[in-house]
């Protein structure tokens, strides 16, 4: 049942003259029990209840709503099952005025300990052991989508941290530091022996394969099915090598043995032209592209849609199927 709790004494927004809409963290981590300050910005122009709401992963459901002020707010006295929780689970913090949703929302992401992959005689795929559900605060901040500006065109990255939160944050900031300028697409795999479309792999600096940057993340459960258009992790046997190298589905069909193994934790949300195209470079011994390399000239990260609205994932432009399910209500 959704909850419902009010600011005293706040009725009603009607106009203010920040013309940012925005919820703003004041910090990046908030250790549990603590207090949640944040900032509320309402655009000029806009009028109506200002409101909170969060909403669940996938869905949108409202799991609470609050009304706000513009100004610094405290999210764990709006809400404070945000600390009471036995299960805490991400959240997405959406501002709304009138009824309309208002700019990006704020990820709630529970700092919980993480599943530990490892690998088991006769078992090709990663065994997951889970570790103690010690609860010890939020990683909170603005929602992006991930741009790749390639030199077939753009593709646009919708995250899904409710699948795999820490490979999220690892590629948003390897992305917004830079590290995807000038790298090459250095294996097309555009079908399989068996003519199913499989991937197209970057984020290799060096080109060479065997590149990262510098450290390695450990293998993230994900049950996000891979599919044309799903952005996942690229790793060696070792399960808990990924690091900066990822690549693209293709189809279904080619990557649906990936699931469990590897790490899925985006869609595209446009250009499946322009994964096609690259997918199309033709290709050398190894699958390795022959010079020029297609590659991505730089990657940014840009605002994502409130949460609950926008385009959905890409479907590939040849296939009259749709996409399986898990896609996000937006």
């Amino acid at each position: 049942m959704m909850m419902i709790s009010r600011i005293a004494g706040c009725a009603a927004v009607l106009l203010s003259s920040l013309c940012f809409a925005q919820l703003t963290p004041d910090r990046l981590y908030y250790g549990v029990g603590r207090e949640i300050p944040i900032v509320v910005k309402v655009p000029e122009g806009k009028q109506g209840e200002a409101v909170i709401e969060l909403l669940r992963p996938q869905t949108a459901e409202k799991v609470a709503t609050a009304s706000v002020l513009p100004g610094k707010v405290n999210l764990a006295t709006l809400f404070p099952n945000l600390w009471n929780t036995k299960t805490p689970s991400l959240l997405y913090a959406q501002l709304s005025v009138g009824g309309e949703k208002i700019g990006p929302a704020l990820v709630l992401q529970p700092m919980t300990n993480p599943k530990y992959a490892g690998m088991q005689p006769g078992n090709p795929k990663p065994v997951f052991q889970a570790m103690s559900d010690t609860y010890s605060g939020l990683r909170i901040y603005v929602d992006k989508d991930v741009e790749l500006d390639t030199d077939k065109g753009s593709i646009l990255f919708r995250m899904r941290p409710d699948m795999a939160p820490n490979t999220v944050w690892n590629f948003r900031e390897l992305a917004g530091g830079g590290f995807y300028t000038d790298v090459v697409f250095h294996r097309i795999v555009a079908k399989l022996p068996n003519g199913n479309p499989f991937v197209i792999q970057v984020g290799d600096p060096t080109a060479s394969g065997s590149g990262g940057p510098g450290y390695a993340i450990d293998l993230e459960e994900s049950t996000l099915p891979h599919d044309f258009g799903v952005l996942s992790m690229a790793r060696s046997g070792d399960p808990n090598s990924n690091g900066s190298q990822v690549f693209v589905c293709l189809s279904r069909e080619g990557t649906k043995a990936l699931d469990g193994g590897y790490t899925a934790f985006a869609q595209a949300i446009k250009g499946a032209d322009v994964i096609q195209a690259i997918a199309a470079a033709p290709t050398s011994a190894g699958d390795r592209p022959i010079d020029p390399m297609p590659r991505i000239k730089s990657a940014r990260l840009v605002d994502a849609a409130p949460y609950g609205t926008g385009p959905k994932p890409v479907s590939r432009p040849d296939s009259k199927s749709a996409p399986e399910s898990n896609q996000p209500a937006r």
